[in-house]
Parts: C-alpha cells; sequence; structure tokens
C-alpha cells in the first residue's frame, strides 16, 4: 500500500509547532517583563543580570534571549511601550491647548510605575554609556521631540510663535518641570497644576527669541 507523504509531512508539521510556538508564548513573555520590574526595584538597572531575571521568571536564560539580546533591550522595549513614540501630534487649534494635551500625555506616562521605576536609572545609565545614551534617545526622546516639533510648526503656521523658536527649547520648557516634579520630587500632579505648567510654558515660548 503506497502511503501517502503529505499526511506524514503534516503530523511532523504538528508534532513539531509546540517546541517553536512555545519560544513566542505570551505567557512566558509577561513573567520575564515582570520579572525585569521586581529585578530592577530590588538591584537597580547597572546590577540587573539576565541571570537574574531568568530566575524570577521561572525560565532558561535562553528564553530571554530568543526575545530580547541584552538587558538594555528588554528594559527598552518596556519603557518604549509607554513613551509617546506613535501617538498623533496635538492638533486643538491653539497653542495653549496642543500644550496642555502634550502635558496630559507626558504625566500619564510618567505616573506609569514601569516610567517611574525605570527611566531615572536608565538616564544615571546613560550619562556614563554611550550606547545606552543613544538606546535611550531613541526609545524616549525621538518621539517626544516629533511631537514638539509639530505643535512648534502648527503654532508657528497660526501666528502665534516667532519662526526662530527651537522645538528643542520647546520641549525643554514642556517636559523639564514636569520631569522634576513627578520623576525626582515625586510630587502630585493635578489637573490645575497641569492647567497653569501650560500657561507658563506658553508664556515662555511666546516670549523666547529662539537659541541664543
Amino acid at each position: 500500500m503506497t502511503t501517502d507523504p503529505a499526511p506524514a509531512a503534516s503530523a511532523a508539521s504538528a508534532r513539531r509547532a509546540p517546541a517553536g510556538a512555545a519560544v513566542l508564548r505570551e505567557d512566558v513573555t509577561e513573567a520575564i517583563r515582570t520579572a525585569v520590574l521586581e529585578e530592577l526595584a530590588a538591584v537597580g538597572f547597572s546590577r540587573m543580570s539576565i541571570e537574574g531575571i531568568a530566575r524570577r521568571a521561572g525560565v532558561g536564560k535562553t528564553a530571554v534571549y530568543r526575545r530580547w539580546k541584552s538587558k538594555l533591550h528588554l528594559v527598552l522595549d518596556l519603557v518604549g511601550a509607554f513613551a509617546v513614540d506613535g501617538l498623533p501630534v496635538p492638533a486643538t487649534g491653539s497653542l495653549y491647548g496642543d500644550v496642555r494635551a502634550l502635558l496630559e500625555v507626558m504625566s500619564h506616562v510618567l505616573r506609569h510605575p514601569v516610567a517611574s521605576a525605570v527611566i531615572p536609572d536608565l538616564l544615571v545609565e546613560a550619562s556614563r554609556n554611550p550606547e545606552i545614551a543613544d538606546a535611550v534617545r531613541g526609545a524616549l526622546l525621538d518621539g517626544q521631540h516629533r511631537m514638539a516639533q509639530g505643535i512648534v510648526s502648527d503654532a508657528v503656521a497660526r501666528g502665534e510663535l516667532p519662526t526662530e523658536i527651537s522645538p528643542d527649547h520647546a520641549l525643554d520648557l514642556l517636559i523639564g518641570p514636569l520631569y522634576w516634579r513627578q520623576a525626582v520630587v515625586r510630587d502630585a500632579v493635578t489637573p490645575a497644576h497641569l492647567d497653569t505648567l501650560a500657561h507658563q510654558v506658553v508664556a515662555g515660548l511666546k516670549s523666547a527669541q529662539g537659541p541664543a
């Protein structure tokens, strides 16, 4: 009797599928992400290791390396999920409205446990390591700069800002005070505080003459 090779091949593929599928199992991925947060809280970024993460997650090191090639990429993946990259530029029709909307987004990002636990530690490491600095800039700053540039361009087009205003200057005014209050001082940020900050940022931008 002749054996049809197709069913045999299909059966072999079916037997092999679980091994391949297990590499990307979402429950394993989530266990690793949870372990990263626990490890960061316990030892900080500089002392965190793939071995420690794998031990907390109850998996082998290979399970971690199959998903991320280093602890830096793993942490940046977590942080990137809460960054503003990919979000649309605020388009409220006014400079104040756009600034207030971006402050609301950034305040929400900084309130998240992942961001509040990881970003300060990453910035310390970035000051010591150019590779980490470049990676952090790509994960955190590029999206924020894009949004600041969009807000400034729209305001210039409406005649609300002079043409020489720098998006980098705008980003400093927007994010600096908010980051200081939420990530460094750890004070609560209320809607009233964001309203006041938005008015102050708009006033600062309108009075600025661009970079020195």
